[in-house]
C-alpha cells in the first residue's frame, strides 16, 4: 500500500456474499472497521479520520440498505481521491444459487423486502454500477473462510501506487476450478508423483517431489516458458489499469504438481521484484 497515505477499503457487494465476515477479517488485520456506515455521514466520518492521526487503516462496510444513496458513492470516492487517502473498493459477489442456499440455511431475511429470488435479482441489477467500478471483485461462492482471508490479506500488501499484487494459487481439478481467477493453467500433463509410492503422501513443497517432477524434460521447459509469459503479460495488464492478478495452477488433486509449479512461479516473480503471494487451496485434502 502507499506509505504516505491513509488507507481506506470500502467493503461492499451483494447480501449474503460475506461482507460481514470480510469486515471482521480486516479487523483481525488491524483495521479500524465501521459496518453499515450511512453515506449521509460519510463526509463527517472522513473529517473525523483526518483529525485523528491514529486512524491509518480503515475498512468501511456499505451495502444495499443505503438504497438510492448508493448512487452518490462514485462522487464521494472521487472527492476522497483528491485528499490524502488511498481508497480501494472491494466488491463481494456470489452466484444466485449460492445466495439462495445461504439465506435458506441461515433463515436470515434479505434486506430488500421482496421474495428472496426477486430480491437477489433486484440487488444484482442495482449494484451493477458499483461492481463495475470496484478495484477487486471476489466471488465467494466456493470460498472457505481461510481462502477469503488469504485474498483480503493480499489486497493490503501493495507497496506503492501502480504496483500489481499477484496471487499464485494451486488447486485440484477434482475439487473444482476457482471462480475468480484471471489465468488458469492446467499442469496435469506432467508426470504425477501420486503414483510413486514414496511420494504419494508428500506434497509439491517437499524436495523429493520437486526433484521427481523436474527430472522430466517437459517440467523445466514449461516452468521457464510459463514464467516468461507471465512476465510479458504483467506490464500489459498494468497498462490496462489492473491492480490485482490471480494465477491458478491446477492438477488432479492439488497436492503435488500444481503446488510445486505455483510455488516456483511465485518465487520467480518475487525475484523479479514483483509482489507475489502463494496459496495452496487443496494441499491438505
Amino acid at each position: 500500500m502507499e506509505t504516505n497515505k491513509r488507507h481506506i477499503f470500502i467493503i461492499t457487494g451483494r447480501s449474503g456474499a460475506g461482507k460481514s465476515q470480510a469486515l471482521k477479517m480486516f479487523g483481525d488485520l488491524g483495521f479500524y472497521c465501521v459496518d453499515n456506515l450511512p453515506l449521509a455521514l460519510f463526509e463527517n466520518f472522513i473529517s473525523y479520520v483526518r483529525e485523528n492521526e491514529t486512524l491509518q487503516n480503515i475498512a468501511l462496510g456499505i451495502d444495499i440498505r443505503e438504497g438510492d444513496r448508493l448512487r452518490e458513492m462514485p462522487k464521494l470516492l472521487n472527492a476522497m481521491a483528491k485528499n490524502d487517502f488511498s481508497v480501494k473498493v472491494v466488491f463481494l459477489d456470489a452466484s444466485e444459487e449460492c445466495l439462495i442456499r445461504r439465506f435458506s440455511e441461515t433463515k436470515h431475511k434479505h434486506p430488500i423486502h421482496k421474495k428472496l429470488v426477486a430480491a437477489i435479482e433486484h440487488e444484482r441489477e442495482f449494484l451493477s454500477p458499483i461492481r463495475t467500478m470496484a478495484d477487486k471483485v471476489i466471488d465467494t461462492s466456493d470460498l472457505k473462510l481461510g481462502e477469503l482471508k488469504e485474498k483480503l490479506s493480499a489486497l493490503i500488501t501493495l507497496k506503492r501506487a501502480g504496483d500489481m499484487q499477484i496471487s499464485v494459487m494451486s488447486f485440484g481439478f477434482k475439487y473444482g476450478i476457482p471462480k475468480d481467477c484471471d489465468i488458469v493453467m492446467d499442469v496435469r500433463f506432467l508426470p504425477n508423483p501420486y503414483y510413486v509410492k514414496d511420494l504419494k503422501e508428500k506434497t509439491g513443497l517437499d524436495k523429493p517431489v520437486q526433484d521427481y517432477i523436474m527430472s522430466f524434460p517437459d517440467a523445466p521447459e514449461f516452468a521457464t516458458r510459463f514464467a516468461d509469459l507471465i512476465k510479458y503479460l504483467i506490464p500489459k495488464y498494468i497498462t490496462e489499469g489492473k491492480s490485482y492478478l490471480t494465477i491458478a495452477m491446477g492438477c488432479t488433486g492439488g497436492k503435488h504438481r500444481s503446488v510445486f509449479m505455483a510455488h516456483q512461479l511465485a518465487a520467480y516473480l518475487n525475484k523479479l521484484g514483483l509482489s507475489a503471494s502463494e496459496f495452496h487451496r487443496d494441499i491438505g485434502l
